[in-house]
């Protein structure tokens, strides 16, 4: 019980996460990325810097070994090389001396004591280093109480001294720290500012990205309280004017279909009231006047099961439709005979013949199979032929075909009437659901404008074509293209 317990509590508490801000994320990120980038390249420079240093000092310190062990193999006097020796120490920020193998400095003639207690702790680690090889030269860090530094050393010769001697070249590595250190400056101060920019840079660009997005959430909220005439505006950025442009387009949608739902309330609150006033009507007449007369009871009662019927196929509508919508209904397809089939539709409008003086004319080819759903394929031309009879002319006269196309392999289905025609504009909407023609008729429309959107969706489910031909002042032709099959094709 515990850990189911412990299980809801942590799924409560993933399901009630705090969002976090777009803003500060993308800020936050940008600063934390930009400061890893400057810090990487501060690694990467400072180990440059001093491997680069440190490279260019022992050059100079070799190339100053070179070029004196050549000043003393020419006739130059002491006070020369010493002069020599000094600029080249001034120049380049190094000590150079020259010693004999007795271990007394040589030169420069005019170094001071405090200089020779330096030099006196080196020079047992230049003796123990050359005169223990065969080497002539030898590089080395030297440690001392008070500082470190670079040695260089080399045996060179010298007239005025007998046997060889040793030119040692020295750098304090105190001044290479310092010169490190000028640059470890410089790069903070240049960090900082780079940091300073970056935070400045990542915050505009957050609330540039931001800032759209706010924008949407408000126009949304405005169009969530039923505020219709919002825009959501496009940006310069692709996936933001994109997310745009979706949400104008469902707000239209959203908009048309509160059009269409005030619409079916009015045009049912009127379908419903009128049969079920009828009906309370002429059961009230059958109550008080025709009970005892058969002849006015039977019609009475007629109207009755009329007006119970127009009730049912209004029902049966809503219901319909929601169900297709809802894909509550699966298309169950089998191959039948469409022409009986569709025969078989056309005397539920007999009536018409009989009662109102409607002429039906077909053009139907005998025995035409096709694949479909036989129940939803009735829906279809049930609301087709039913739409062509509220819309034809005053002649009352619905064309019906139902033709096969031997190149296409395909069954025509067309129904005619000969109305006052679709404007070419309206032509798209006619597929809505609840969208009805305004123009005034000679005759009531029956229906509630759900009829045509149950064939789109019917018809889109079984992939079929479909479409209308109309002009205005001579009516309209709404066909279907259904595939042929042989009879003998196993379901």
């Amino acid at each position: 019980m515990k850990s189911e317990k412990n299980k809801e509590k942590k799924q409560d508490k993933i399901k009630y996460k705090r969002p976090k801000s777009l803003t500060i994320m993308l800020w936050r990120n940008y600063c934390l990325f930009l400061f890893l980038i400057i810090l990487v390249i501060g690694l990467f420079t400072y180990i440059i810097v001093e491997s680069t240093i440190s490279a260019s000092i022992q050059i100079k310190m070799i190339d100053a070994g070179a070029d004196l062990s050549e000043w003393l193999k020419g006739d130059f006097s002491e006070d020369e090389l010493t002069e020599f020796i000094n600029g080249e120490s001034f120049l380049n920020g190094i000590d150079i001396i020259v010693l004999t193998d007795d271990g007394n400095i040589l030169l420069p003639n005019d170094i001071s004591e405090i200089e020779k207690g330096y030099w006196s702790g080196v020079e047992s680690s230049i003796y123990e280093k050359l005169s223990s090889s065969d080497i002539s030269n030898v590089f080395f860090r030297y440690e001392s109480d008070n500082d470190s530094s670079y040695i260089y050393a080399l045996k060179a010769r010298y007239s005025d001294a007998e046997g060889g001697v040793y030119i040692v070249v020295s750098y304090a590595l105190a001044t290479m720290s310092g010169a490190i250190n000028s640059v470890q400056s410089y790069f903070i101060i240049a960090g900082v500012i780079l940091i300073v920019t970056a935070f400045l840079i990542s915050y505009g660009l957050s609330q540039k990205i931001s800032d759209p997005l706010k924008r949407l959430t408000a126009t949304a909220n405005k169009m969530a309280k039923g505020d219709y005439t919002v825009k959501f505006a496009s940006t310069e950025y692709q996936e933001i004017a994109q997310l745009s442009d979706t949400l104008n387009y469902a707000k239209d949608e959203i908009k048309k279909t509160d059009e269409f739902q005030k619409e079916l309330l009015a045009n049912v609150s009127h379908d419903l009231k009128t049969p079920l006033t009828m009906i309370k009507a002429y059961a009230s007449m059958i109550q008080e006047i025709s009970g005892d007369n058969p002849e006015k009871r039977n019609q009475h009662l007629q109207v009755i099961i009329d007006e119970s019927d127009r009730l049912t196929g209004l029902v049966n509508d809503l219901l319909n439709v929601s169900k297709i919508r809802s894909d509550v209904d699966q298309i169950n397809k089998k191959v039948f005979n469409l022409t009986e089939f569709l025969f078989g539709i056309m005397k539920k409008f007999e009536y018409l013949q009989d009662t109102q003086g409607y002429q039906f004319y077909a053009d139907i080819d005998a025995d035409l199979y096709t694949f479909a759903d036989e129940e939803k394929i009735g829906q279809v031309l049930y609301n087709l032929i039913s739409n062509a009879v509220n819309y034809t002319g005053q002649d009352k006269k619905v064309y019906i075909s139902l033709k096969l196309d031997m190149p296409e392999n395909r069954i025509k289905f067309s129904v005619r009437d000969t109305g006052k025609g679709i404007k070419k504009e309206d032509i798209p909407s006619i597929w809505d659901r609840y969208y009805r023609a305004k123009e005034q008729h000679a005759r009531p429309v029956k229906g509630t404008g759900l009829g045509l959107s149950i064939v789109k969706t019917i018809l889109e489910k079984h992939s079929f074509n479909f479409g209308v031909e109309s002009e205005v002042g001579k009516g309209s032709t709404f066909w279907v293209d259904f595939p042929e099959v042989d009879a003998s094709v196993p379901t």
